[in-house]
């Protein structure tokens, strides 16, 4: 008997031979949502497929979105229930508004959904209509035509697996994927940690060099492993790069970063104007539907986008930079906050400057280490500092370790900074202390190295 893991392997694997995710609309899936529109006077239709994280809306009818969290959607009922699910009147089943809620501007009180499967049975997406007043109970009749119209689209996707399998020869062929590594951790590894719940946010302050104060935090992932402890970031994100897990992972750490967010919200309302910066992959930044999903993270926990912010390599951003401004424009229009981590590190920083509508720079940890060899890294420093000012953006320098740091960056006119100085990364209930400080405000630093 098969587990409910090798299950969703089995469904994963199906879906990648589709090659459905990620892709444009295509005029097919359009008519079937268009034709589920006009015959149910829906309000609203999305036809979706869902991988581990997220769920990604290949056609819509009415409100117009790309990209869902996958966790607490509608998706995850029908494949829980492993058939069609309907909530004809919100009113009368409380419980699916908050966890189920997918739309971001229409708030809708019924629905209805059906699987779309593949030709192994395993359900790749599902068809749902959506209307704002609540429904009668749907008819036999009118629930059969909503899935022979899933069926259409079922096939549809069959067209494309057989196509995907037998492309002629003389058109590219899909990159084959990498070998598993020989040693550990190996890709069931890591998506077995995120079904069983292993990760875990640790959470650095930044604070304003001035005066000391906690301005935001910055989330960085550590995998709690049952038998090997804790594990830091470097023993498997790159292999999570390599092997595409990067995205549930990615994806797993945005919905905790809000899920804390309105945490420590509810606990403390002066933490309403707390930010909290995430670390984008290279692969989450290059998903047309990111703006997508970030915004119904911030719908789904009710946090300001201003407490989110998003934090970007120029490796990120130089695959393609069409889709670069695109997702930028996008997440800038949120009111996200925008990060360009480890600048100066790259060869295109002062190009990326222009072109891209980052609010903040953080000073690559290299240089700051540095300043004390002579004036020449001084001046690398002070120079980047100035040039944020003139471009109207603030900085945060990383990796501040000592007191003489600390202090050549305020004389510089640095107005952020975080490193081992003020603290480590730490747990949420660590951090949660030092947060509820009288006004933020950390300890003078070398008040914390006496007592270190």
């Amino acid at each position: 008997m098969h587990t409910i893991e090798q299950l969703e392997t089995d469904r994963l694997n199906t879906l990648a031979s589709t090659g459905i995710l990620d892709t444009p609309p295509e005029s097919c899936f359009d008519a079937i949502t268009r034709l589920a529109a006009e015959y149910f006077q829906a309000d609203t239709v999305l036809l979706v497929f869902a991988d581990q994280s997220r769920v990604w809306v290949k056609s819509a009818w009415g409100e117009q979105v790309r990209e869902l969290p996958r966790a607490g959607s509608i998706f995850d009922r029908v494949l829980a229930k492993d058939g069609p699910v309907v909530v004809a009147d919100f009113s009368l089943e409380p419980q699916f508004v908050g966890r189920f809620r997918m739309m971001r501007r229409l708030e809708f009180a019924s629905f209805a959904s059906v699987p779309v499967r593949a030709h192994d049975r395993h359900i790749l997406g599902a068809l749902t209509i959506f209307s704002r007043e609540p429904r009668q109970e749907m008819a036999l009749d009118q629930l059969n035509m909503l899935e022979s119209l899933a069926e259409m689209a079922a096939a549809q996707v069959e067209l494309r697996r057989l196509r995907q399998a037998f492309m002629p020869v003389e058109q590219p062929a899909p990159v084959a994927p990498k070998p598993e590594p020989i040693g550990w951790p190996r890709t069931h590894d890591l998506r077995r940690a995120l079904e069983r719940n292993e990760f875990v946010l640790y959470y650095q302050p930044e604070v304003e060099l001035a005066t000391r104060r906690i301005i935001g935090l910055e989330a960085l992932i550590r995998w709690v492993h049952p038998e090997r402890g804790l594990i830091p970031p470097m023993e498997f994100i790159p292999f999570a790069e390599e092997s595409g897990m990067i995205l549930p992972i990615g994806d797993w750490g945005l919905a905790e970063t809000c899920r804390q967010l309105r945490k420590w919200r509810d606990e403390d309302i002066g933490h309403s104007s707390l930010r909290v910066c995430v670390n984008l992959s290279a692969r989450q930044f290059a998903r047309a539907g990111l703006a997508d999903h970030v915004e119904e993270l911030l719908r789904r926990y009710e946090i300001s986008s201003r407490q989110l912010g998003l934090e970007m390599t120029e490796s990120s951003l130089i695959s393609d930079a069409d889709i670069a401004i695109e997702v930028l424009g996008s997440l800038r229009r949120l009111g996200v906050s925008l990060l360009m981590d480890d600048f100066g590190t790259g060869y295109s920083s002062l190009h990326y400057l222009h072109k891209f509508p980052f609010d903040l720079l953080k000073i690559d940890r290299s240089f700051v280490m540095r300043m004390h060899e002579g004036e020449q890294p001084r001046q690398i420093v002070r120079t980047i500092v100035e040039l944020a000012r003139v471009l109207g953006m603030n900085v945060v320098a990383e990796g501040i370790e000592t007191a003489e740091q600390y202090r050549m960056l305020r004389d510089m006119g640095c107005r952020y900074g975080q490193g081992f100085l003020f603290s480590r990364p730490l747990p949420e209930a660590e951090v949660t202390k030092l947060l509820r400080l009288p006004g933020g405000v950390l300890p003078e630093p070398e008040q914390q190295l006496r007592c270190a």
